[in-house]
């Protein structure tokens, strides 16, 4: 990954991701757009598939490796599940390569307008619900 890109702003990420999902008016093409996301995502390498980089409260297998270079959190993760790996996606557009304070920071009302929190079964909710907890509390732990 280059570090040395600048970001676009947490706001105009969150702004396209809304307008991304917005623009498919049926959940079953946003739902599509969702698992396309996750198709894109980076292979984890076997030895990151860890106890200690697994989200506990997610209903499908999930691991999450969270490094920190240069003050920023850089991370990498995966699930065996094709909609879960999707919003794997989605988080790291938002929180990969911000600094911990940036993420400690991040509203997540755009979860909200895109309808995802009302169209998630409550399985995948607490499962999103515990990845978004698990980076922030990475994040909070690295504040200086």
């Amino acid at each position: 990954m280059n570090t040395d890109a600048k970001l676009p702003t947490l706001s105009d990420v969150q702004a396209d991701l809304t307008k991304r999902f917005t623009h498919f008016e049926s959940w079953k093409d946003r739902y599509k757009y969702l698992i396309d996301m996750g198709k894109q995502l980076q292979k984890m390498p076997e030895e990151s598939k860890t106890e200690a980089n697994r989200i506990h409260g997610c209903q499908s297998q999930v691991w999450i490796e969270i490094t920190e270079k240069d003050g920023r959190l850089y991370m990498q993760a995966m699930s065996d599940a094709a909609i879960v790996s999707g919003l794997i996606a989605l988080l790291l557009r938002i929180y990969n390569g911000r600094t911990p304070q940036e993420i400690v920071d991040a509203p997540l009302d755009f979860l909200a307008e895109i309808g995802l929190l009302q169209h998630l079964s409550p399985n995948r909710s607490t499962g999103l619900y515990h990845m978004i907890k698990r980076i922030q509390a990475e994040a909070q732990s690295r504040l200086r």
